[in-house]
């Protein structure tokens, strides 16, 4: 008999794994079932209640006026991002926060702030 590096003696079945399925797959199955992974890790949007919107100003508006270094979590489209920095001002018009990180700045809408916690 042949030796075959795919084979696999299961019992009386001789199996080749994942091998066989592979003939199968359309690169179009390859793309939806990778969208699919995609859209599986994404995060649903937290719903905040009036508390916790009251809590997020309180941090904003300390961490404003102290001019210390804040860790603010934004979601966008299904991701949680994290910055880090110092909140430079906020844009009451436009609904922002401004966020220096480094040497960066970054407008963060109010809308998708979901935390903000100072650290000492």
């Amino acid at each position: 008999m042949k030796h075959n590096k795919y084979l696999k003696v299961v019992g009386d079945v001789k199996d080749r794994g994942r091998i066989k399925w592979t003939a199968l797959m359309l690169p179009e199955h390859v793309e939806m079932i990778r969208e699919w992974y995609a859209k599986d890790e994404l995060i649903a949007k937290p719903e905040l209640t009036e508390d916790d919107l009251q809590l997020l100003q309180e941090e904003m508006d300390i961490a404003l006026k102290r001019q210390c270094e804040v860790v603010i979590q934004s979601w966008e489209e299904g991701v949680v991002y994290e910055h880090r920095g110092t909140i430079e001002g906020i844009e009451a018009r436009n609904r922002m926060i401004v966020c220096k990180e480094g040497e960066k700045r970054h407008r963060l809408p109010f809308d998708g702030v979901i935390s903000i916690v100072m650290i000492e």
